[in-house]
């Protein structure tokens, strides 16, 4: 529990720095922008007035928006482009079916994870590099059993913008009721960008005040292979002097714009299985905040 004390000061700390404010002075940036009356545009920004902003649309040609008529303004990546159609993001380009990779959330985008009713996670991007979550798998809804909760602070580390991103982060979570503490502290490296990337990483961990004797090991892809579908693999290793554990998982993620489902298969193997077992995924994810 003194992690936990010391994890929570370190985040409550990092929330009152100051952030520098987002410019938008780059006129080859795309953006999508949306209206209060809700009517949206793909567009640069060409000029930025005290009062208007200047915009050129492939569609509408030059548009002159007052701030005050603003709601959001999305900043559109390069690879959600494809033959001058706008893809939605990927609403869980940080995670595969759960494993993090080196990206992270960006400021002021949020997302809501359930899998298989019982696994709850919200996590949300405080900064473009800091990025934090809170889980719970709520046991004591059953005769109050012990439930466990935790959580995922993430620090991300552009290497080379959308080629290679590091982060670095931690899994910290307690079961109420009974005690427990556990653990794993990770870091993960990146390549690729956040429609079609490849992730390679190692954590250690812990329970109670007892630390592992061996790291374990995390290979993980995704691949965006039409505007609402990707094709995921997220696989663990642990190896130590008399057990091998792998754990593999296959599967996809379908988009829409207000909710992405992950589907899959996961396939654990051991020297003390004599058969194969494949465990059905699934799991929803509802994106907020800025998306």
């Amino acid at each position: 529990m003194k992690l936990f004390v010391i994890i929570i000061g370190c985040f409550c700390l990092f929330l009152v720095a100051e952030v520098k404010a987002q410019e938008y002075n780059d006129t080859t940036q795309v953006w999508k922008i949306i209206t209060i009356d809700g009517n949206e545009f793909i567009g640069t920004i060409k000029k930025r007035e005290p009062a208007q902003f200047i915009v050129t649309s492939p569609l509408y040609g030059k548009i002159i928006l007052n701030q005050t008529d603003i709601k959001k303004l999305i900043p559109i990546s390069s690879d959600q482009m494809v033959n001058g159609e706008v893809w939605n993001a990927n609403p869980q380009a940080s995670r595969y079916f759960w494993a993090p990779n080196g990206y992270g959330l960006k400021k002021g985008e949020g997302y809501y994870q359930n899998v298989w009713v019982m696994g709850n996670q919200a996590s949300y991007g405080f900064t473009d590099y800091f990025t934090f979550g809170l889980g719970m798998i709520p046991l004591f809804f059953f005769a109050g059993e012990p439930t466990p909760i935790w959580i995922t602070p993430k620090f991300s580390f552009p290497i080379v913008k959308d080629k290679f991103n590091m982060g670095a982060g931690a899994i910290l979570g307690t079961v109420v009721g009974d005690g427990t503490s556990m653990g794993l502290f990770y870091g993960v490296g990146t390549v690729g960008n956040r429609n079609s990337n490849l992730n390679f990483g190692a954590g250690l961990g812990f329970v109670d005040e007892e630390w592992g004797n061996a790291p374990v090991f995390t290979l993980s892809a995704m691949t965006r292979i039409s505007k609402k579908i990707y094709l995921l693999t997220e696989n663990y290793l642990l190896i130590t002097d008399d057990l091998s554990i792998s754990l593999l998982t296959f599967g996809g993620r379908t988009v829409w714009p207000k909710v992405s489902i992950d589907y899959g298969l996961v396939v654990p193997i051991s020297d003390e299985m004599d058969e194969m077992v494949a465990i059905p995924w699934l799991g929803f994810v509802i994106p907020f905040g800025t998306y």
